[in-house]
Formats: C-alpha cells, sequence, structure tokens
C-alpha cells in the first residue's frame, strides 16, 4: 500500500488507522524508553533536539570514517583518516613556548613510523604510553617536524588478544557537550533494529518519488524510507567513504530531498494559515501616485516603478501582502515603501517602518517628513524617555500620527496601535524572530468573527540567491530592484596590503583637496565593541595627525545616539572631509559626495558585510573607490573574499559567493532559529532539487494533505515553532 495515500476502502482506512496508532506508539515515544537513557541523559539530548524515538532516527550522521581496515604506517598519506597499528619504539615530552607541552609518542609497525602528538595528558596517560606497547589509533595524518604525525590519536592498547576491528563504516553524528558519539551510536542501534519490523511511516508518496526520480538514475530505485535510514546509519563497510561524505548515495538522496520536501511544506502551511485572516484593502490613484512622484527629487527607475506595481496589486486584495523585496544597496527601497505609504495614508491606518539602528530610522524619518505632511510622522527610539515617550506613544494610540517609524523600540509591550494596516520591515534578518512576531500580532484586531491582520513588506539590501530565497522564503512573494539610480558609476574595488597605507594616505588627502569626501573603517578581530570603539579613537587620532589639511570625525557604536547623529549630520553637510567610523555605518548612512571608503583589516570582515560597506559610496555621480587593506598573510579564503569583491560589485554574484563560503544559516541570520539548520540536506549543494522539491510539496498539499503535518514533524521537530514569523 502506498503510504501518505488515503484508502479507498473500509479495509485500506482501518489499516491505515492501525498504522497510525502504531506510528504515534513508535515513534513519538519518548527517548526514556531506550536502555541506557534516564532522565539526566533525556535533558542531554534536548539540546540536540532529541525528544523522542523518531528524533533518534532522524539525528544523521554528518560523516563518516573507515575504521574496517588497518592500514599499514608505510602507506598513510598526508590528510588521511586512517586505522593504524603499531609498537611504541619511544616516547618523551617535548617543551615548547610559554611552557606548553607535548607527549611524543614514536609508533612503529615493519612498513614504517609515525608520531603520536597528545598536548593534553595526565601521569597515568603517560605511564600507559611506554615504550613496547602496542597500539591501534585512529586519525588523520599531518605533517610533522621530520614525519608524519597524527595529534590527539583515539586509540586503544592492544593485549595479548587482537581488538575487534568494526564491520561497517563508522557514522559520526553531531553531538553536545556530555553526549558523546557512543551513545548516540548505542541509541540509533536500539531503535535501528526495531524499525525493520515496519514501524515507520512512508508520508511520501511513492507514485512521487517514482515521477521525480533522477533522470540519470533511471535503472536504480531509490530505496524506501526504513531501507534508506538504514544506510545512512550504518552504511556498508564496502561503501565509498568519498560518496557518502558527498551525500551522493541514492538512500542519502532519498533522505535530503524528503527534508527539503518538508522545509518547503512548512513555509507554505505558513503561508496559507496567514492567507486565512483578511486585510484592509487599499487603493492608489493615477493621481495621488503623480502628486507624490512630483515631489521626489529624481526619477523612479523601471525596477522601482515594476516593483511598485507589484506592492499595489497586493494591497489591493483583501488578502494580507507577503512580499519580500530584495535591493542592491543603494537601489532605492526606502521610497517603494513610501509609495505603499500613500494608500494606507489615504485609508486612514497606519504604517510602522522598523529599522535595525537608529541611525537607519532617523534617515527613513527625514526622508518621510519631506514626502508627507511631517505631522503625521512620528520617531520612536530607545532614547525616548519619560514625557516624551508618553506623548509619542498617546498620539500612536489615538491615530494622531499614520507613519510610525522606529527601532526595537516598537516591540515594546506598551506600544499600541490604533489601526496597524502596513508593517514594513527593513533588514529584517538582523531582527529576532521573536520581536518580528511580536510586531506583527500588534496589528491583528478581530471583528465579526473575521481575524485581520496588516499586510507585510520585508526589506533587505542583502541580496539573497534566487536559490535561497526558494527555500528559505517560500512563504513571501518577492521582488528584485534589480537597476541603480541614473548617473550611478559602479565603486572601483582595489586590494592593498597594510605595508601600501602611506599610498592610501595620499590617496584620501587628494580625494579631500578635490573637495570629495572619505571613511576609513576599523575593524577588530575581538567581539568587544570596546576594543573596536579604542581602535577607532586610536586611528582617528593617527589620520588626524597625518593629513592635518582634512578634517577627522569619529563616530562609533559607544557615543550617544544624539552625539552620534551630530557627527553625521556634519558629515553631509560637508563639515567632515573624513569619517573614521566602526562597522555602525554599514547600513544608513546616505552621503553622495563620499567617494572613497577605505576598510582597514578587511579579511576580518564577510563578504556580505563588506558589499554593505562598500554601499555607503558610489552614492552620487563621481566615480568612486573601496580600498580593502589587509594584513598578510591572506587566507585561501580570505584571497576569495577579495577576489569576488574586486571582480563584481553586482551583490547577487557576491551573495552566491558568500552562501558558498560561509552556508545558509550565517547568510540569513537564522542560527537563532533553526530554520535552515538542516540534518542532511545543503541548501547550495542540493540546489539542483529545488524545482522539483516545489512541485513535491504542491503535490502533496493538494492530493495528500494528511502527509504535511507528520512530514514537517519529522524534519523540523521543534524548530517549526518558528516558521510562522
Amino acid at each position: 500500500m502506498e503510504q501518505g495515500q488515503v484508502g479507498g476502502d473500509a479495509a485500506k482506512s482501518a489499516t491505515r488507522k492501525a498504522n497510525d496508532k502504531l506510528s504515534e506508539a513508535f515513534e513519538y515515544q519518548s527517548v526514556q524508553v531506550l536502555k541506557g537513557v534516564g532522565p539526566a541523559v533525556a535533558e542531554k539530548l534536548k539540546r540536540l533536539e532529541i525528544y523522542n524515538i523518531q528524533d533518534v532516527l532522524f539525528h544523521l550522521p554528518m560523516r563518516y570514517e573507515d575504521r574496517t581496515k588497518v592500514t599499514p604506517l608505510g602507506s598513510l598519506q598526508l590528510g588521511q583518516q586512517a586505522l593504524i597499528e603499531g609498537t611504541i619504539d619511544h616516547s618523551e615530552i617535548k617543551f615548547a613556548g610559554r611552557g606548553r607541552r607535548s607527549l611524543l609518542c614514536y609508533l612503529s609497525d615493519n612498513t614504517g613510523a609515525v608520531v603520536l602528538r597528545f598536548f593534553h595528558f595526565n601521569k597515568a596517560q603517560q605511564n600507559n604510553l611506554s615504550v613496547g606497547t602496542r597500539l591501534r589509533c585512529f586519525g588523520e595524518a599531518r605533517r610533522g617536524a621530520t614525519r608524519l604525525e597524527i595529534v590527539h590519536p583515539e586509540y586503544q592498547v592492544l593485549h595479548a588478544v587482537d581488538g575487534t576491528i568494526e564491520q561497517s563504516l563508522t557514522p559520526i553524528y553531531p553531538r553536545t557537550e556530555g553526549v558523546h558519539q557512543t551513545l548516540l551510536k548505542k541509541i540509533s542501534e536500539q531503535v535501528l533494529s526495531t524499525i525493520n519490523q515496519g514501524r515507520l511511516i512512508d508520508w511520501l508518496p511513492r507514485s512521487l518519488l517514482e515521477a521525480i526520480f533522477d533522470e540519470g538514475s533511471k535503472q536504480r530505485r531509490w530505496p524506501d524510507l526504513v531501507t534508506a535510514i538504514s544506510q545512512v546509519h550504518r552504511p556498508d563497510s564496502n561503501a565509498d567513504v568519498g560518496r557518502l561524505n558527498e551525500c551522493s548515495t541514492l538512500a542519502q538522496q532519498r533522505l535530503l530531498f524528503e527534508e527539503l520536501v518538508a522545509h518547503q511544506l512548512s513555509l507554505l502551511q505558513v503561508r496559507m494559515d496567514i492567507r486565512k485572516n483578511c486585510a484592509l484593502s487599499l487603493k492608489v490613484t493615477a493621481d495621488e501616485y503623480a502628486a507624490f512622484t512630483s515631489k521626489l527629487a529624481f526619477e523612479l527607475t523601471h525596477a522601482q516603478q515594476r516593483v511598485i506595481a507589484e506592492i499595489y496589486a497586493d494591497i489591493n486584495s483583501p488578502q494580507p501582502m507577503l512580499r519580500l523585496v530584495q535591493g542592491d544597496v543603494g537601489s532605492g527601497k526606502t521610497v517603494v515603501a513610501a509609495a505603499a505609504a500613500i494608500a494606507v495614508i489615504n485609508a486612514g491606518g497606519q504604517i510602522a517602518i522598523m529599522a535595525p539602528t537608529e541611525i537607519l530610522a532617523e534617515q527613513h524619518y527625514a526622508n518621510f517628513r519631506q514626502w508627507f505632511d511631517e505631522h503625521a510622522c512620528v520617531l520612536l527610539t530607545g532614547k525616548d524617555k519619560g514625557r516624551k515617550r508618553e506623548h509619542k506613544l498617546a498620539s500612536i494610540l489615538a491615530g494622531e500620527v499614520q507613519i510610525i517609524i522606529g527601532t526595537h523600540a516598537l516591540f515594546q509591550q506598551d506600544v499600541h496601535f490604533e489601526n496597524l494596516v502596513l508593517l514594513v520591515v527593513d533588514e529584517q534578518h538582523r531582527f529576532g524572530v521573536h520581536q518580528r512576531l511580536a510586531l506583527r500580532e500588534k496589528g491583528q484586531v478581530s471583528t465579526e468573527g473575521e481575524n485581520r491582520v496588516p499586510h507585510q513588506l520585508i526589506m533587505t539590501a542583502t541580496p539573497i540567491p534566487r536559490s535561497l530565497a526558494m527555500t528559505a522564503y517560500a512563504d513571501l512573494d518577492y521582488s528584485v530592484i534589480d537597476e541603480l539610480p541614473a548617473g550611478r558609476k559602479p565603486v572601483t574595488t582595489v586590494v592593498v596590503s597594510t605595508s601600501r597605507r602611506d599610498e592610501v594616505i595620499q590617496r584620501i588627502e587628494s580625494a579631500c583637496e578635490k573637495g570629495e569626501q572619505a571613511y576609513w573603517v576599523c575593524t577588530l578581530v575581538e567581539e568587544s565593541e570596546v576594543l573596536q570603539c579604542q581602535a577607532a579613537e586610536v586611528a582617528a587620532q593617527q589620520l588626524g595627525d597625518e593629513l592635518e589639511n582634512v578634517r577627522v570625525g569619529l563616530v562609533h557604536g559607544r557615543m550617544k545616539q544624539q552625539q552620534k547623529q551630530q557627527i553625521v549630520s556634519r558629515f553631509k553637510n560637508r563639515e567632515i572631509d573624513l569619517l573614521v567610523a566602526t562597522t555602525v555605518i554599514e547600513v544608513g548612512v546616505d552621503v553622495p559626495n563620499a567617494s572613497l571608503m577605505v576598510i582597514e583589516n578587511a579579511e576580518r570582515l564577510g563578504l556580505a558585510q563588506l558589499h554593505q560597506l562598500r554601499g555607503r559610496v558610489g552614492r552620487g555621480s563621481k566615480q568612486s573607490a573601496c580600498v580593502l587593506m589587509y594584513q598578510a598573510p591572506l587566507s585561501e579564503n580570505g584571497k576569495q573574499r577579495m577576489s569576488i569583491l574586486r571582480e563584481t560589485n553586482d551583490g547577487f554574484k557576491v551573495a552566491e559567493k558568500d552562501l558558498e563560503l560561509r552556508g545558509p544559516g550565517e547568510v540569513l541570520g537564522t542560527r537563532q532559529t533553526g530554520l535552515m539548520q538542516m540534518r542532511i540536506a545543503d541548501i547550495v549543494r542540493d540546489e539542483r532539487w529545488f524545482p522539483e522539491v516545489k512541485k513535491a510539496a504542491g503535490y502533496i498539499i493538494k492530493h495528500h494533505p494528511q502527509s504535511v503535518k507528520p512530514l514537517v514533524r519529522r524534519w523540523l521537530g521543534k524548530a517549526d515553532r518558528f516558521v510562522n514569523v
């Protein structure tokens, strides 16, 4: 019988119900039914999101090791992970700088020799690793001073009877403190021994799997779920370790496809749930739109006009808009949000615009006051205190202001709206999931049995590759502003070593003499904001001394907001030539006359952040440049990052490379949500499956809706608690 398919007669229906009960009894039993798992161990397993039997089965190995055969020492290769055996010929303690010591054991067999190095060891261990002792070890061969060495190998002492060699490849599971590989292997072993009794339901319809089976492998079928799970946890000893670690076996492909489908289903389900609510239908006439554009000091690009039209079509519907607008730095997303605000104001509603920094919120506030009645706008930030704050909150609640712009202060419990009909979130990935959900709920109104929610417009200047957007934002429609305003010239990016700092200083002096302005961005390895600010202060002092005729300003995160804003305003008004800053200027400082940016220690920043910083220049008609100054030597990863920035100004190409280097969790800022923390699938590697995943998810929702919830529960576990944000 095809699992996940509704039975056509009473017998099939009864079988299905029986299977469901069995599944409920089996898959969702607590891990404490397993031997060796008491309350204390169960508590530790929770850190790995392992609560029940099903979670054990779907806590999949992240890689494999081959411990099925012993490699002769003479055959050991650099970088190879191998199981070796030998006898200790000599052991000694070597001391290095700062009193660091290490235990070196020289191991040999009749084919060659290797050094075992231990940095952490005790007296008992030292005594056990004495001359003449036979060892079996597993580890990775690295280059040593005179020969190959293995640092901190796993080892066992071999006595008269040799230890047994493992018969299958060794799975290595994701683990946490207090949960070791031995425990994970033991509990998975117990569960695997029971699933072969047909107690695991396959929620993907077999007909669907056969229909989308990989074209290149039609001679071989994808295994069923139980077989796939068994093979992934306990691969055969003659399986190819390389293929397994690349996740390219049929069993792994079967599971990663199902995982991608489950993620897609969770987001589509969210979309359907939100669409069940209603929203206020909003309209903008041609005359109202023309009146707005006439106030602008620039012409809208074709891309901006296209995106505005898409937004107007959305908000004209009684269903809530859910739209993501992507636009590279400087593409003009703010004016697109302002065009949407026309409709809100006409309807007598309120629009909340949420920005990640006070600098950006204040910039939005200044723009909206230019474009709309300044009395209709209010700015709410963390610095609002006492009566001033109370007055603002009262005017928001009374509906006296229609455009509310703010930072995280908008989330606070004492902020209440009179009629919130549009929510705009700028740089949405910078906000925590709870915050975004809290703000949406502030606009929720129940009237006459209907639940009304605000339209949502999400904006980001972090270009998200299409593959990632399809997977991570399946609950949103999305638009791309893929055109820069007329007259903008691409920023020239150069990469130089700190040894050429004097040339860079001369370049700044030359630019400032011509009436242009520049940024100098300081970065540090340390997370400490205090140290970063100190570094910026020192840099500002040094640059002020070196550039006598240049007016140097300083802005950093520990300055009071008013002071920070004052410095930025002076820079905008050309009272400061060179602005020295920490990465606080990454978002929100818009000075068209600034044509040069120097980023010190650029190798310490991620691609996306470097691209965002570079976007602070090139906002006027002058040819602009960005100097990435690095401390030699550059790592391979550092070279790749510098190279892509030098080659292109295209944010999407930069984002593709960033995704490849850092992974989706970092790019999206979703590490805290669990959203993209996949068990076996990989967004970059498995991109080819996305079209089929999309089709499969749609098919399941339409024809097998009863499979949606168990599939999402199986793969996302408790991580799906955030997907409705």
